[in-house]
């Protein structure tokens, strides 16, 4: 099986972080949201993944391209580099991998995660994940019939025809297939709002006989924005308590309080402070006399004297003696 990850998009609603590195590395509980998601589609499928092919932009650079290839070789996979210049839709950037539709294939949008209690039957034609939500107007949302086979694929729509949203994550028996009608679309020029869309290609597959199931997911979480994403890291952060490896054995933690669920990573410092619940601190990251509670800091960042809530701090950041509620930027000094 084959894992395609489009990523190309520049995440400007999580800038300051996305001015440094790509949204999908951003860490949430300790890990890349990328790194999360192969590893939970790998979980599901129950199938041995060959290739994880990643379409970028040529942007992001080369520090990048070499921690998503350490991503796909930790999952046993060949890891491969594909590049989308200009945001021209889903369709187009499937295709931009086109070498890695063959076979099974799961193409996956890199900035959503998800926890399910099912194990994918890869023996159907194709398999579109989905969750029931309140409000699906803002939502791609699926129809099913009472076999459970997508009747209907429908974008947005503005009176109500299906609570069962479209998180992103799809699975198709065929690539080659897949291939052959994402082709079709860009060969003809068939656009939707200046974009080449997937959800096209979608319902021609359906027309033409392919049975796609929903496979419906227990919970669905976003990484589009700072306030998203710190809700990400505490829901996740609660699925993983318990675990050992929430706590590195380096971590020095000194007349100070972790309040469960956190991550501690590698060599942290902390001195005389109050952290959790729902935290998650970067490698070499030293707080002294603070109390940070439900927050993300990444590596090597310094925060002292400071009451800091429902933060994003990066890199290299400074943070003294503030009460906080804030998204900072790698290398940021905060006085």
């Amino acid at each position: 099986m084959n894992i395609i990850i489009p990523m190309a998009g520049m995440g400007k609603r999580m800038r300051p972080h996305t001015l440094t590195t790509a949204k999908p590395l951003i860490p949430v509980a300790g890990k890349p949201v990328v790194e999360r998601l192969v590893e939970d589609i790998t979980r599901v499928c129950g199938e041995r993944v060959d290739e994880i092919a990643f379409v970028i932009n040529p942007a992001f650079g080369k520090e990048v391209e070499e921690n998503l290839q350490s991503i796909a070789k930790r999952q046993g996979a060949k890891g491969s580099i594909w590049y989308q210049e200009n945001a021209l839709g889903t369709a187009h950037a499937i295709m931009c991998a086109e070498n890695a539709l063959s076979g099974k294939v799961v193409v996956a949008f890199a900035d959503t995660l998800f926890k399910a209690d099912f194990q994918m039957d890869t023996q159907h034609d194709g398999v579109i994940w989905v969750q029931q939500i309140n409000d699906p107007s803002q939502f791609g949302v699926v129809k099913i019939n009472p076999d459970n086979i997508i009747t209907d694929f429908i974008e947005k729509p503005k009176d109500f025809v299906s609570d069962l949203a479209i998180i992103g994550i799809y699975y198709f028996k065929d690539g080659e297939y897949l291939k052959s009608e994402l082709k079709y679309l860009l060969d003809n020029n068939i656009m939707e709002k200046g974009e080449y869309q997937l959800t096209n290609a979608l319902e021609n597959m359906k027309q033409k006989g392919t049975k796609f199931v929903p496979g419906k997911v227990s919970e669905w979480l976003d990484c589009g924005n700072k306030d998203a994403t710190v809700y990400t890291n505490q829901r996740l952060l609660e699925f993983d308590k318990g675990e050992k490896r929430l706590m590195a054995d380096s971590a020095q933690i000194v007349n100070s309080v972790v309040i469960q669920p956190c991550f501690i990573g590698e060599n942290v410092r902390i001195i005389d402070s109050v952290i959790g619940p729902h935290v998650a601190l970067g490698k070499g990251t030293n707080v002294e006399n603070s109390v940070i509670r439900n927050s993300i800091i990444q590596n090597n960042s310094k925060v002292n004297s400071a009451n800091i809530v429902n933060s994003m701090i990066g890199n290299h950041a400074e943070i003294k003696g503030r009460a906080l509620d804030v998204s900072v930027g790698d290398y940021t000094i905060c006085n």
